[in-house]
């Protein structure tokens, strides 16, 4: 099976009952996508699939063959730290790491739902044209991310400070 995972073309046979996250993990060594309650609770296990943020650990791994892959491994370049990276780093948006990852592909697939004007359920004016990205929209759109540590205000200064100029 084909894949387009962080720019590269990879060839992966496996079993189709493999999860996207097993297969990221287990078979391709890209242990940055965390495997937390493998039931799509935490979040711990987001990616980005075309932009979209998913949990690789409900995705069977077969549904996404041709589709362009992004895992935190995927989000730095030859030139350093994606900017929400370093936000988080500013803004001390994680303490043990573990969860890390999923929130900033999270997050940055939020900001692509908020571009396209995608409201919440907190979306104050579904009429305007743009999303103000407060605190509480932050809060609600990246709610299906945990962190057990206590990091979640860094977290949320970390993507509005990025983010708010955007959805404004």
């Amino acid at each position: 099976m084909h894949f387009t995972i962080n720019g590269r073309n990879v060839e992966a046979a496996f079993d189709p009952r493999t999860s996207l996250l097993d297969l990221l993990r287990d078979h391709l060594g890209l242990p940055g996508t965390k495997k937390g309650c493998n039931q799509g609770a935490c979040g711990a296990c987001t990616v980005l699939v075309e932009g979209e943020r998913i949990n690789a650990c409900l995705a069977l791994a077969v549904q996404y063959q041709g589709r362009e892959i992004v895992t935190i491994e995927g989000l730095a370049d030859e030139n350093g730290l994606h900017p929400l990276q370093e936000a988080f780093i500013v803004h001390d948006g994680f303490q043990c790491g573990y969860c890390t990852p999923g929130q900033i592909c999270s997050a940055i697939g939020m900001a692509t739902e908020i571009g396209r004007g995608v409201p919440s359920v907190v979306t104050e004016d579904l009429a305007a044209g743009t999303i103000a990205l407060s605190h509480d929209e932050v809060r609600e759109r990246m709610s299906g991310n945990l962190c057990r540590c206590g990091a979640h205000n860094g977290i949320v200064e970390a993507v509005t400070a990025l983010y708010a100029e955007d959805a404004r």
